[in-house]
């Protein structure tokens, strides 16, 4: 199982835009008059299209960017905890899966390596997933790169040769299930993000809930076959 994070198993709130405005205006010397659409992409994504926006011509910024959005966030853990929140289930489903000696949990995500685990600890997540043979935005831009990442990690950090038919991306965007495609592997989405039900039931994952507050449920779509 590959989890990606934002608007899946965590909501951030204000704070998660906020540290990219904060990381541009360190950086370049000014932040942003309007916010990017965030949802389903990668960080290092986010801040070219933020650079396109504000019309910065700069591209050698982006590691330095990302470097000051890691300190930004790492800096605010604190009140990540007590602004943002985990999914609704999310914990329940997490841990009755890390239950099963079947299946292996890691996270596939835009978000930097070291902003994943920021985010996953403040709410407890991490000790379900195997977070360091995951894929992140720090690895590749494009996210439809990174289930070759991931499964390449589980091979080479933990000896695991597992098909690609064998693994499940969840998320809530479209994003998400594009990447499952590219990948080779099937696709649980969850209207837990900002795209409604009907809008994800449209885009053609193998399945699709509201939510992931039916334990039961969400165990049985995902260890099918198994």
């Amino acid at each position: 199982m590959l989890w990606d994070i934002d608007g899946t198993l965590v909501r951030a709130g204000d704070l998660g835009a906020a540290v990219f405005d904060r990381a541009l205006l360190a950086v370049l010397g000014r932040a942003p008059n309007e916010r990017i659409r965030m949802s389903g992409k990668t960080d290092p994504q986010i801040v070219h299209e933020y650079l396109d926006l504000m019309e910065v011509d700069e591209p050698g910024s982006v590691p330095e960017i990302l470097h000051r959005l890691e300190w930004e966030l790492a800096a605010d853990r604190h009140r990540l905890a007590a602004e943002g929140s985990s999914c609704d289930g999310a914990a329940a489903v997490l841990e009755r899966l890390a239950a099963d000696d079947r299946v292996v949990q890691s996270v596939l995500t835009g978000n930097v390596a070291a902003n994943a685990v920021v985010k996953l600890a403040a709410f407890g997540l991490e000790r379900w997933l195997d977070v360091e043979a995951g894929a992140f935005g720090s690895d590749d831009a494009d996210r439809r790169a990174l289930v070759g990442v991931a499964l390449a990690r589980q091979r080479e950090m933990r000896g695991r040769d597992v098909a690609a038919q064998d693994v499940w991306v969840v998320g809530d965007t479209p994003d998400d299930l594009a990447c499952a495609r590219a990948g080779g592997t099937r696709c649980l989405l969850v209207a837990t993000g900002r795209y409604p039900v009907d809008e994800l039931r449209g885009a053609g994952a193998d399945a699709v809930l509201a939510d992931l507050t039916d334990t039961e449920r969400v165990v049985e779509i995902l260890t099918a076959g198994l």
